[in-house]
């Protein structure tokens, strides 16, 4: 299962759930508006961005819309 930290208001957040989205990849959002998965993504990720991926299932993490949807198009 995918998890992906964002905020709702990101514009690069929207452009990976609608990838997410329109290749029906079922994922996890973690909205960051909420103090505990701030502080969560920052624990994990060590910074405090979004978008930011977590695929447990391959163990890989990661920032950047852009490499996020480059490496979703590996996994569909």
């Amino acid at each position: 299962m995918l998890d992906l930290f964002i905020l709702e208001s990101c514009p690069y957040c929207k452009k990976v759930m609608s990838f997410l989205d329109e290749h029906g990849i079922k994922y996890n959002k973690i909205d960051i508006k909420n103090k505990t998965s701030e502080e969560a993504l920052i624990q994990i990720g060590g910074k405090r961005q979004v978008p930011f991926l977590i695929d447990k299932d391959r163990n890989i993490q990661m920032y950047e819309s852009n490499d996020i949807i480059e490496y979703l198009k590996t996994i569909i």
